[in-house]
């Protein structure tokens, strides 16, 4: 009995450390391709200006622009770096999301994001990995992150290095 209750112990601890090791690793590496960053081929000012050409001229709107360094500086008397931030939108992807009850909880996550900002004298633009996201979620949401985020590194490509 003594044996049975020290193996019962083992297995439990086992299965713990285990399941910790696994979480540890999945946030180690998920967490290295939760964003995709590039770095530009141009300065902060042109890569903007590249970035609305892009998204426009692949039918994508931009209805909001976020100058967080200007909005930072207002409201908290913070300095930074430059950082924009873009909401890119497509009617098309987010009515599968939003005309549906099932799925609008995705809501969240739009529209897609993208931020550009310098870092030792780069430009960058970062974007949420929606495919790699999409996955945990269901089919409709799964398809639609997935081709609104392949559309967004289109726009990215003739701007990124």
């Amino acid at each position: 009995m003594e044996k049975m209750k020290k193996g019962t112990i083992s297995f439990i601890v086992g299965m713990f450390v285990g399941a910790l090791l696994i979480v540890i690793v999945g946030v180690a590496v998920l967490s290295q391709k939760m964003f995709i960053v590039h770095e530009s081929k141009y300065g902060f000012n042109e890569t903007i200006f590249q970035l609305e050409k892009s998204a426009a001229q692949h039918k994508w709107g931009i209805p909001h622009r976020y100058d967080l360094q200007k909005t930072l500086k207002e409201k908290g008397g913070f300095d930074v770096a430059p950082v924009h931030v873009f909401s890119l939108c497509k009617p098309e992807h987010a009515y599968k999301i939003l005309g549906s009850d099932e799925e609008r909880l995705v809501s969240a996550l739009m529209p897609c994001r993208v931020a550009v900002y310098e870092k030792n004298d780069k430009t960058y633009i970062s974007m949420l990995n929606a495919a790699l996201f999409s996955r945990l979620l269901g089919d409709e949401v799964k398809e639609v992150m997935g081709s609104a985020s392949a559309e967004n590194l289109e726009i990215l490509q003739p701007i990124v290095k």
